[in-house]
């Protein structure tokens, strides 16, 4: 049976020691988000970016990095991860201002409603809003839309919306070992199950607070490998890790677009785990995957 290198098992074993027993001995939304809220915050300082403000965008806020670079450049409308429970703006501000400084673009992070207070379409509702507020505050912008893991969700059916909706238009995506399918049913997700940092039980877990209503796992807003009509949407770049429960899910959406017509990068990471892109300061091949995915971005934001 494959294992992940020893380094790479090391930073999986410290950030499954730093995350509490979801679904199993905690389930309690409360009490998980206390948790995240006492563990300490880092001491090193941001990584700069020229400015940074928290903005409110049609009543959803966001915060957006500006690396101010040209002044037409870009835009990235970026999802955090987190299951659609967990996560905020400040659990994903490195990564976001990673993500502008090495793509040159302005990314604005949206801090949309989380499950279980707020269950499908709150999520997909405020991202499109915020995307929309977006285009409006920078028209003749290309965009881009980017997230990870329920994120990347999220960021893929922005481009249905945008699509099904008339605009606003969307120039690419990019998806980070999405999370597209509620049934989880695809082999990755035994072979996965536990070990990995991302587990079954979180899975299930998450899908359970997002999509409480049995109806809503057909939705192609909510589940977009449920058979969704993939055509017509921008050019993806999906990124997917080999020992992530989530690695066939993401295999198998690269796999749906190209059949759609809809142009595919896909970039697979067979040594790695849910998440790793975050985890650059500790993994050099981490740093060197993500380095890869950002260029990536910045050259099909670039391209016309």
């Amino acid at each position: 049976m494959n294992r992940p290198d020893p380094e790479v098992q090391a930073v999986i074993d410290l950030a499954t020691a730093g995350f509490p027993p979801l679904a199993t001995e905690m389930t309690d939304i409360a009490e998980v988000r206390a948790f995240f809220a006492a563990r300490p915050r880092p001491d090193a300082p941001p990584l700069p970016v020229d400015h940074v403000t928290d903005r409110d965008a049609d009543g959803v806020p966001v915060r957006v990095y500006d690396p101010r670079v040209h002044a037409t450049a870009p835009v990235i409308v970026f999802c955090h991860g987190g299951g659609f429970v967990l996560c905020d703006l400040d659990s994903h501000d490195a990564f976001c201002r990673a993500l502008a400084r090495a793509t040159e673009a302005v990314v604005v992070s949206v801090d949309y409603r989380r499950a279980p207070e707020h269950p499908f379409p709150a999520a997909p509702e405020d991202a499109y809003t915020a995307l929309s507020s977006t285009a409006a505050t920078y028209p003749g912008r290309r965009i881009a839309v980017a997230g990870d893991s329920a994120g990347a969700n999220l960021a893929t059916v922005l481009t249905l919306l945008a699509r099904d909706r008339g605009g606003p238009e969307i120039a690419c995506q990019a998806l980070y070992y999405p999370m597209l399918d509620p049934t989880r049913s695809r082999p990755s997700h035994r072979e996965n199950a536990q070990g990995y940092f991302l587990t079954a039980d979180h899975l299930r877990w998450y899908w359970d607070a997002y999509l409480p209503d049995p109806a809503a796992r057909a939705s192609p807003y909510a589940a977009p490998l449920a058979g969704a009509d993939l055509s017509g949407l921008p050019p993806a770049q999906v990124v997917t890790a080999g020992f992530d429960p989530l690695r066939d899910d993401g295999l198998a959406y690269a796999d749906a677009l190209a059949a759609a017509g809809v142009p595919v990068t896909a970039h697979h990471h067979a040594g790695m785990f849910h998440g790793f892109l975050s985890m650059a300061g500790a993994l050099p091949a981490a740093a060197e995957a993500r380095a890869t995915a950002f260029a990536a971005l910045r050259e099909a934001l670039a391209a016309r």
